[in-house]
């Protein structure tokens, strides 16, 4: 499943026509190409590739995986698509997995998108919608795929965003889908581009050009775009058009088990069209679980591995009929960031309950102060405020424009108004639509609003915005305002849909703006006047509970410790060395080097590593960096015990490091790669190894740690038939034994394909926030930038710079603008003339920003969103926007010509 959102906007919804059964069964049953992938120790999977045409001319390019030794052997099928803006490669090694698990898998490319021709239709019921039906025609024609009864395989569907849609859609209009597994979609289009009718217009023109322009689309649905664009308001016609297109339409009609993975971080799709999902299909008598995963289409971590490993069990107990899969609880909602209110601990996990909460429930009023208060659309609705950044939500996005020291969310004095509430006597979790009801008066006829709800920091010092989500409200006033002596409206808002929890001593703030980057305000001046009529009522859904503090399964994943490291600390623990006494200073500090030196020979005066100190506390993760020859892996051998220093002290937890120490045993490496017995098995290499540690059996969590080497039957077989990768998995479980306080990994990735890359940055971020420390030297900055909070650049031997990651980059005097279409030569010297900038000039990687010296971001914290404001006003096809400066570029300013 696609759940990856790139700087400008990705897949979400469109479609092809008809084509007959008789074309699809000849081309299919004709030429195409067929493939076997294989993998370490899983069986190879086969791939036959076939363009169909379809009765209206349209080309769909399809992918039909399946696996196993009998290629005869009925099973289920699962239906699987990718996104808007996407091909059927985004869900490949999804289709992969799951054709190893037991499904026969069709994948395709949708109309206009990939190597699919024809024009986009929004998931049109006669083409798009038609088109599955058809897919599942050839699906029950095939021998290998189990059926249900004659034409009707026993099939699945499942995909993110646009592909989520088209499989609410074919379970609504095909009683043959039997399962399915929509992920960070929508229930009604109409509401989700046009909420409470206001236009959503950055998310509206951003689908139009990553579509390759209206003219990829149908003729009305352009038209429609149109008009609604010119108008800044969506009319009858448009609504109608767009909610024929959705699973709302047909929403009595989907009654199969259904897993809805919702993004938090979503501008575009939030929680609440889940919500309404859910409701349906429960009213309908279905199965249905809900998991919020803490990405969306604005960026965050999309938990692919996870959430695709629910979906497989999702499957397995609805389309295999096991009964013992384990299809998670009925609700989940990932928390990260801050502690936990009831352990203390790190948000990093999963919270669940028994039952869907809903986004009301447990709801505690929270009493906010403030008068009656007056404010102003400005004429043009310029400038705007700020919330959420369409498409900017991934690299290059709004975690680089952190880095600047920008607040993202911006409201305009004499733009909106504020309510505040006191501040919270203890921690306070809320889990979902926080709701309220304001008196609204206006001087025209009607006013366009943009609620909020801040949590801000003791003193007002820091304001976060939630998600950087807002609720968009046209309110139909009649003209009471400021002279008119009407009494408005009162509109019980619904905020949306959140889970954050408000920390004690910090306070909400209700702010209703006329303004909003995203979005289509009316272009005539207005005076809108505002009033409180209720508390604020703050759900908190007291059945969803957070689980322990235990660190997920797969963390056993993580590098450390080698039997060479064991056979050698065994080894050269023989020599008698003056003990020196521990410093009980330092006895909860996991490392602290001074004056470290090391000679390349006792009697040379060329040094590996010279007068090198730093310190390392717990709770960090520290990237140790240099170019060949800077003296990483000196460094780390000398840390490890297993050179001894020509001069200076090495202290481990206050323990001075020598070879052979006892602290040594609460620190484990992977130095340099393991070294296995090539004649024995990997468990029998692991279990070898612990036996040389001496430490009892039960503290090696040997189980754990096999489990997410993620090796399989391999296990069993001996290590000189092993790949590259496998050997390197086996040595990272083995380097996680005994889980110790401190880790050393050197160059851990070696080996590791991209998503094994990722879970390994994941693992280091979670396992430092557990209270331990690691410590890791790679060549991978973007990596080290990603996955490390401090750093220590060596050079020649010797400490360069150290300190935190965003301190040591800095955030420079220079912005990237990333394009999402060329801009021409007047447009660039419009950017250019902009008060905030000094020169901007067009590059490989977009438009390159100077600020003026004045505003440089640091100085002045507003310029970054105020240049934002000026490129969307100058229509400048923005698809990311943050700071040049990156650890690459710091990196080769402070080792100069060394790398």
């Amino acid at each position: 499943m696609d759940l990856r959102m790139p700087a400008a906007p990705r897949r979400w919804l469109r479609g092809p026509r008809r084509w007959t059964a008789a074309a699809l069964v000849v081309v299919l049953a004709g030429a195409g190409t067929w493939t076997a992938v294989a993998s370490d120790g899983a069986p190879a999977v086969h791939r036959a590739d076939h363009v169909l045409p379809t009765a209206d001319g349209v080309r769909i390019d399809t992918s039909y995986f399946t696996a196993g030794a009998d290629e005869a052997a009925r099973r289920p099928a699962v239906l699987l698509t990718h996104g808007f803006g996407g091909d059927k490669e985004d869900v490949r090694k999804q289709a992969e997995d799951l054709a190893r698990d037991g499904y026969a898998v069709l994948t395709w490319s949708s109309r206009s998108f990939g190597r699919s021709t024809g024009k986009i239709g929004l998931n049109d019921p006669k083409g798009e919608v038609a088109d599955v039906s058809k897919l599942i025609d050839w699906l029950a024609k095939r021998p290998e795929v189990e059926l249900d009864k004659a034409g009707d395989p026993r099939v699945g569907v499942a995909g993110a965003s646009y592909g989520g849609a088209v499989s609410l859609l074919a379970a609504g209009y095909d009683q043959r889908v039997d399962a399915i597994a929509p992920a960070i979609t929508y229930w009604n289009l109409a509401d989700a581009l046009f909420p409470n009718g206001v236009f959503k217009k950055l998310w509206a023109g951003m689908f139009i050009n990553s579509g390759g322009g209206c003219t990829k689309f149908e003729t009305q649905l352009c038209r429609m775009y149109e008009r609604v664009a010119e108008s800044g308001k969506p009319d009858a016609a448009a609504m109608k058009l767009l909610e024929e297109r959705s699973p709302s339409a047909v929403g009595d009609r989907i009654k199969v088990p259904t897993l809805i993975m919702q993004g938090q971080t979503d501008s575009l799709f939030p929680l609440g069209q889940a919500d309404e999902i859910a409701k349906a299909v429960k009213a309908n008598g279905a199965p249905v679980d809900v998991d919020w995963i803490a990405g969306g289409h604005d960026g965050g971590d999309m938990e692919a591995d996870r959430v695709q490993a629910r979906v497989a069990s999702w499957f397995d107990r609805y389309l295999k009929d096991d009964k013992n899969a384990d299809t998670g609880p009925a609700f989940r909602v990932t928390r990260t960031g801050g502690m936990d209110s009831t352990d203390g601990g790190a948000q990093l996990r999963g919270a669940d309950g028994d039952t869907y909460p809903g986004l009301t429930g447990g709801d505690r009023k929270v009493a906010l102060s403030g008068r009656e208060q007056k404010f102003s659309n400005p004429a043009g609705a310029s400038p705007p405020g700020v919330s959420a950044l369409p498409g900017l939500g991934g690299a290059g996005g709004l975690s680089q424009l952190s880095s600047l020291g920008v607040g993202v969310s911006l409201d305009f004095p004499g733009q909106f108004a504020r309510f505040d509430s006191k501040a919270v006597t203890r921690d306070l979790r809320i889990t979902g639509s926080p709701t309220v009801t304001v008196n609204v008066q206006s001087t025209t006829d009607e006013a366009v609003l943009f609620a909020k709800v801040y949590d801000v920091g003791p003193g007002g010092r820091q304001q976060v915005l939630p998600s950087q989500l807002v609720t968009p409200v046209r309110v139909a006033t009649g003209g009471s305002g400021e002279n008119g002596g009407g009494s408005g409206k009162d509109v019980r808002l619904t905020l949306p849909a959140i889970d954050h929890e408000v920390r004690e001593g910090h306070h909400l703030r209700l702010v209703l703006a006329s303004t909003d980057l995203g979005y289509a305000s009316p272009p005539a001046p207005a005076t809108y006047t505002v009033s409180l009529k209720s508390d604020l009522a703050v759900p908190t859904a007291p059945g969803v509970t957070t689980g322990g503090a235990g660190l997920p399964a797969w963390v056993w994943w993580l590098p450390i410790a080698g039997a060479l490291t064991a056979a050698a600390l065994l080894l050269t623990g023989r020599r008698r060395t003056t003990v020196t006494p521990p410093d009980p200073a330092l006895a909860e500090v996991p490392l602290q080097i001074t004056d470290l030196s090391k000679r390349y020979a006792k009697s040379s005066d060329r040094y590996a590593v010279r007068d090198l100190s730093f310190r390392v506390e717990k709770g960090q993760v520290l990237g140790l960096l240099g170019p060949n020859g800077a003296g990483k892996t000196t460094t780390l051998r000398m840390l490890m015990g297993l050179i001894t220093p020509d001069g200076g002290e090495i202290r481990v937890f206050g323990h001075a490091i020598r070879p052979g120490s006892p602290v040594l045993s609460r620190v484990g490496a992977f130095v340099e790669g393991a070294g296995f017995l090539p004649h024995l098995s990997g468990r029998e290499n692991l279990d070898l190894y612990w036996q040389a540690t001496g430490r009892p059996a039960e503290d090696a969590h040997l189980e754990e740690a096999l489990e997410i080497a993620g090796l399989g039957d391999a296990l069993a077989r001996a290590v000189r038939t092993y790949s590259q990768g496998m050997r390197q998995r086996l040595a990272i479980a083995q380097a996680m034994l005994g889980l110790p306080d401190l880790l050393i990994l050197d160059e851990p990735t070696n080996g590791l394909d991209p998503p094994q890359i990722r879970e390994m940055r994941e693992v280091m971020i979670r396992y430092a926030a557990g209270g331990r420390t690691v410590i890791v030297s790679s060549h991978l900055l973007a990596e080290v930038e990603q996955s490390c909070t401090h750093l220590v650049v060596m050079d020649r031997g010797r400490l360069v710079q150290a300190g935190p990651v965003h301190e040591i980059i800095g955030s420079g005097d220079t912005l990237l603008v990333g394009l999402a279409a060329d801009i021409t030569d007047p447009l660039v010297e419009k950017v250019a003339a902009l008060p905030d900038i000094d020169s901007a000039i067009r590059t490989d990687d977009g438009l390159l920003i100077r600020l003026t010296a004045r505003s440089v971001a640091l100085a002045d914290p507003a310029a970054a969103a105020r240049i934002l404001v000026e490129l969307v006003r100058l229509e400048v096809p923005v698809a990311s926007l943050g700071p040049h400066r990156r650890l690459e570029d710091a990196f080769l300013t402070l080792i100069g010509g060394s790398a």
